[in-house]
């Protein structure tokens, strides 16, 4: 059975590749590219895993991993955050939000990939 994956990214050529990164490794994918759609998308999907930008309009992919983490039926889910903006401290800010790995853009094709398949 093919697991699935839904990807929280605002811009769109991150959002293609990373699903067509995704698809071309057996994945099936969900593509959410506004952060106040993750929630409902994300219970509607039920995900084996998530892949979260942070840094988004509107809703921070960090508050995304925090209300994911508090309801009973997502909380499970593995969440892999990726950013462009790492900053000093902010792996830990975000693994300690819940995220189970961090990425930093851009991303190396292999490192992403063995990630995903670390989680799933």
């Amino acid at each position: 059975m093919q697991k699935k994956v839904m990807v929280v990214e605002d811009n769109a050529l991150n959002l293609k590749l990373f699903c067509d990164l995704l698809r071309a490794h057996d994945y099936e994918t969900e593509a959410v590219s506004d952060g106040r759609e993750a929630l409902a998308t994300a219970r509607a999907f039920m995900p084996d895993l998530v892949i979260m930008d942070i840094q988004m309009p509107h809703v921070s992919g960090l508050e995304l991993i925090q209300a994911m983490k508090r309801e009973p039926a997502l909380a499970a889910i593995p969440i892999m955050a990726v950013t462009a903006y790492a900053a000093r401290g902010d792996e830990e800010r975000i693994r300690a939000a819940g995220a189970e790995a961090f990425v930093s853009k851009p991303i190396s094709v292999m490192r992403f990939v063995e990630a995903v398949e670390g989680l799933v």
